[in-house]
């Protein structure tokens, strides 16, 4: 089972597991703010020991409450302290009423907003929670205009205020915060579309909600991270040959277009697969292996020469560098008849695009422009739900759908997962190739296909953070290829 700090939920969840919290487990509901303001606090003074100023900015919902609490355990250890305050204090809930009662006895009063968000070390958010689903307009969308151009760093309570929490959609505009914590849960708009540009550092505070609210309230969303590889990779047997590790087989390059293979066959080799063998166009055939001579290489003139190559092999993958003529849409198509677990990639799926067909033994490894391809729209409705074009891609083709790009997606029939790893250094060409060759080698170590797409995916991802710490721009898929072997002995 997955462990509550990794199970990611939607808004309506969240609310839900609150419910049962405080009418079924005896939560006290002011108690839990208390405790999350003071979780806040806490974070503040220790990502930046030096700070003794801070602005709150609060709203009309349970986040200001938040804010308050932050506002005043500022004031008591001696801060300087200004709080912002939007809407009719009068309407809060009980609660953030209360919470602003308790600020105001300790010396504190809120001002209106005139426009200008005063200097202060370190900017508190705590605007809007998790039940914002429309456009910031108005003061509000100028107040979060004057946070975004302050030099000091924001602290987003629960969730960057605008961010949609489901999706990772900003509402028109939305906070861009150095520091988010969040509460109760992990929430799917943190972690994927948009996301990466507002939540910065995601800190999980679970607050005092035992574990009988979760078991309550299930989520078939998970998070991915070092226990995926832990999980999937243990220590291998000190008896192990090369037969214990599989056969991949890796199809693909087209004339002039031998990298995009040969990154996916010897990332393959970098993850473990025991034998790694390439499928590709005759040109490339007798030089491709010269500077990585682990990988066999044959040339394949067309598909009735990749027959006896399937027949050896225990996974395999298909697209890299494969182009769409007539030589790579036979190959597919031999492809699609195998009994084999398989990953398509790349030109595979816009030949898959115009063909459709739905498999159980496929994982599709499409960046958004593909995705939408294959679901016949805009990029923009992709990027917009990124989990529930995930969803629609899995219920369409079957198999496993890993939607590429910052919060990468893994959706399978049961479940879906969300990569937390990652950077803008992998916006570079070549990466979804080595993806390709990572699942396609886990896939032929015996990992069942949800289990290598998110151990590929977080390896892959994990990897290039490693890489990355040279500098993310200018990293290429060949630095990800270095990283790999550590990554892959967790």
């Amino acid at each position: 089972m997955t462990a509550i700090a990794d199970r990611v939920y939607t808004a309506a969840q969240i609310r839900e597991l609150e419910r049962v919290a405080f009418q079924e487990c005896g939560v006290v509901s002011s108690g839990l703010m208390a405790q999350a303001g003071q979780v806040v606090f806490d974070a503040i003074r220790e990502k930046w020991p030096e700070a003794r100023s801070v602005c709150v900015v609060c709203g009309g919902g349970n986040n200001a409450g938040d804010g308050y609490v932050v506002a005043k355990l500022a004031l008591q250890a001696g801060w300087q302290v200004t709080v912002l305050g939007l809407g009719d204090v009068l309407r809060l809930g009980d609660d953030a009423r209360r919470a602003y009662s308790d600020f105001q006895a300790a010396g504190g009063r809120a001002l209106p907003f005139d426009g200008v968000v005063p200097i202060a070390d370190v900017m508190v958010d705590a605007l809007f929670g998790i039940g914002l689903d429309r456009d910031l307009e108005g003061v509000y969308a100028a107040l979060v205009a004057q946070l975004n151009q302050q030099a000091s760093p924001v602290v987003a309570v629960d969730i960057p205020s605008g961010l949609h929490a489901d999706t990772g959609k900003p509402c028109g505009s939305a906070v861009k915060a150095a520091l988010t914590v969040t509460f109760i849960g992990l929430k799917a708009g943190l972690l994927t579309g948009s996301a990466r540009d507002y939540c910065g550092e995601i800190r999980l505070a679970r607050l005092d909600v035992p574990d009988a609210a979760y078991a309550q309230v299930p989520t078939d969303m998970h998070c991915l991270g070092l226990h995926t590889l832990q999980a999937h990779l243990p220590p291998r047997s000190r008896l192990a040959h090369k037969g214990h590790y599989g056969h991949t087989l890796l199809i693909g390059g087209a004339q002039g277009m031998s990298g995009a293979i040969r990154l996916a066959g010897e990332a393959a080799l970098r993850v473990g697969s025991g034998l790694v063998s390439i499928a590709t166009h005759q040109e490339h055939a007798p030089t491709l292996n010269l500077m990585r001579p682990e990988l066999m290489v044959y040339a394949v003139e067309s598909p009735v020469h990749l027959r006896p190559l399937l027949q050896k092999m225990d996974a395999l993958g298909i697209g890299p560098g494969m182009g769409q003529t007539a030589w790579s849409r036979g190959l597919l198509t031999m492809v699609q008849t195998a009994d084999l677990p398989k990953v398509v990639d790349a030109d595979a799926l816009n030949l898959l695009a115009q063909t459709r067909g739905k498999r159980d033994d496929w994982v599709l490894t499409p960046h958004p422009g593909e995705a939408a391809r294959l679901l016949g729209c805009e990029v923009s409705e992709v990027e917009q739900d990124r989990v529930a074009a995930a969803r629609r891609l899995q219920r369409d083709y079957g198999g496993v759908i890993v939607l590429k790009g910052a919060g990468t997606v893994v959706a399978s029939a049961t479940s879906v997962a969300l990569c937390p790893a990652g950077n803008p250094g992998m916006a570079s060409g070549g990466m979804g190739d080595v993806l390709t060759g990572i699942i396609a080698g886990l896939l032929a170590q015996g990992l069942g296909l949800a289990a290598a797409a998110e151990t590929g995916v977080y390896a892959h991802a994990r990897a290039a953070d490693q890489a990355a710490e040279r500098g993310e721009r200018g990293l290429l898929a060949s630095d990800v290829l270095a990283c790999l072997r550590e990554t892959v002995n967790p």
